[in-house]
């Protein structure tokens, strides 16, 4: 039997699977991106638009919550049966969408989408952790996050199309039960990553925490660890408001569905593909310019998209916004795993995950209360703020985290 080793290259069909694994996992959110919002306002008839982004709030806080419990229950059933599970959990979501006859059952399968993401993401980033060695981090993460948010682009790209043929539903959710089949079947083939992980533990020190020290520590005593969330958080925060109010907005300016969905799938293409770069740039020149960087990126480019007129401006802003995550999102899940020890990992990934997924929930719900109370362009532009002022936190208080160029 081969003995189990770190690396990227010495666990290379393992770690390819991953990647391709999470391809499916982000498909299952890119399903939704182009055509839910749409779906609230026209097959429900939402008129609040806190009310049409109801979906985000429920699908973001499930996320987080199971993110958090996520790697405490890997610790004790194994990695690859969190993973299988995740999968199972999936194949009920796009079901309850086709027959859902009132926006509740809507509201119930984005529960369960968050559920399937925040198992099934996570454990996916997790294992490829632990296959890696300490200087392949970025790379590992950036290649995951990469393959999930090109399944998010390709099939919200993939939806808007089959909406504007055929309608919003319920063709474009048929694709989501090929989608879950694909991504449950793959998962049985991956190999867990248990080994790899006590290998890391020889000659280490015994430095396990509780959980709530890792709770503590990540979310405020540890200043680059809270301040790390604090970047993730905001970075989810501005996505939850564009993911529901992107489509509505472009609608208002009389871009066709054709056209949204273009610029909805090119931001999360952009976030997705440039993270093969961002990852391992940050392997080599540190995390911490990349997210001060990334965050100052991101909210310029909201604030761009108001005061841009022409559909290509929209589409070279859209494409801004995904450089902008793509230059903080591998970058910090990288600098987590390089602060935690490997004994508590996993579970200040969590807590990490936790802050960072709920942002989806508070920015649906911050965007939808603007919008209902201002007007669409002012929930943009504020819900902007946030992510810049992350990066100016990050720019005081974190500490460079990779090893070796770790300083203030």
């Amino acid at each position: 039997m081969n003995q189990p080793r770190i690396g990227v290259r010495e666990n290379r069909f393992n770690f390819i699977l991953l990647v391709v694994t999470n391809f499916f996992v982000g498909s299952m959110v890119g399903l939704e991106r182009t055509i839910l919002p749409i779906i609230g306002e026209e097959d429900f008839a939402l008129i609040s638009t806190s009310a049409a982004l109801s979906f985000i709030i429920s699908f973001g806080f499930s996320k987080a919550v199971v993110n958090y419990f996520a790697g405490a229950i890997a610790d004790r059933y194994g990695r690859k049966k969190v993973l299988i599970f995740g999968w199972a959990i999936g194949l009920l979501v796009p079901v309850l969408v086709i027959s859902a006859s009132a926006w509740w059952v809507i509201i119930v399968a984005n529960v369960l989408l968050g559920v399937n993401q925040g198992l099934t993401w996570s454990m996916t980033v997790n294992m490829k952790i632990d296959l890696a060695k300490p200087t392949e981090r970025g790379l590992a993460v950036g290649l995951n996050e990469f393959a999930g948010y090109i399944g998010v682009a390709v099939m919200a790209a993939v939806s808007g199309m089959v909406a504007v043929t055929y309608g919003s539903r319920p063709e474009p959710f048929y694709i989501g039960v090929v989608v879950a089949l694909i991504g449950l079947t793959l998962s049985l083939f991956v190999r867990d990553t248990t080994k790899q992980l006590q290998l890391q533990s020889i000659g280490q020190p015994d430095k396990t925490r509780s959980p709530k020290q890792v709770f503590l520590a990540t979310t405020w005593r540890d200043r680059s660890l809270s301040s790390l969330t604090v970047a993730g958080l905001s970075t989810n925060l501005k996505d939850g408001m564009a993911w529901g109010l992107f489509p509505i907005y472009f609608a208002a300016q009389g871009l066709s569905l054709a056209e949204i969905g273009l610029i909805v799938a090119l931001y999360p293409a952009a976030w997705g593909f440039f993270q093969l770069f961002t990852g391992v740039w940050s392997d080599r020149i540190g995390r911490k310019g990349l997210i001060v960087a990334g965050m100052w990126v991101q909210a310029g480019s909201l604030w761009a998209i108001l005061v841009m007129t022409d559909y290509w401006q929209w589409v070279f802003a859209a494409v801004m916004l995904g450089i902008g995550t793509a230059m903080v999102y591998p970058t910090l899940q990288a600098s987590i795993s390089d602060v935690a020890e490997h004994s508590w990992r996993a579970s200040a990934m969590g807590v990490y995950r936790f802050w960072r997924d709920s942002g989806y929930a508070f920015g649906a719900i911050f965007a939808g209360l603007l919008t209902d109370v201002l007007s669409i362009g002012w929930a943009i532009g504020l819900v902007a703020v946030i992510p810049f002022l992350a990066g100016l936190n990050a720019l005081i208080r974190l500490r460079e985290t990779l090893p070796g160029l770790r300083r203030t």
